[in-house]
């Protein structure tokens, strides 16, 4: 027996939450990290630290999303070239996302760089 449901905001805001409140950095990176040593040190290229996500809310087309706000000033910290970009919880050493930036850029130890405001989220469950 199959059975389809609905989940409710709740759960959604539950592991949303988590970029909410303990996100305070984001990278740009020289790969995909997929553990927190690896977006904050091995192939860290760049960071901006004081960084707060939003609140979990309505995501257009049903579910909830946060907003990763815009980032200007961010400093470049090793010459490469950025193809992703990584959240991190620095409290607790912990990867909290990690995603492809539209397109590739070549960085320079310290020149600055900035991005646009990205949405995270999770579609309805039904």
């Amino acid at each position: 027996m199959t059975m389809q449901g609905t989940l409710d905001d709740r759960v959604f805001d539950f592991g949303l939450n988590v970029l909410d409140t303990e996100a305070d950095k984001i990278l740009i990176c020289s790969a995909l990290p997929t553990t927190y040593t690896e977006a904050n040190a091995t192939y860290a290229l760049g960071n901006k630290t004081a960084y707060a996500v939003g609140s979990p809310a309505n995501r257009g087309g049903g579910g909830r999303e946060v907003t990763c706000p815009a980032v200007s000033g961010g400093t470049v910290t090793a010459t490469g070239t950025a193809t992703h970009g990584a959240i991190v919880d620095t409290v607790n050493a912990r990867l909290l996302y990690a995603k492809a930036l539209s397109s590739s850029q070549a960085v320079t130890s310290g020149n600055s760089w900035s991005s646009s405001s990205i949405k995270v989220g999770s579609p309805s469950a039904t």
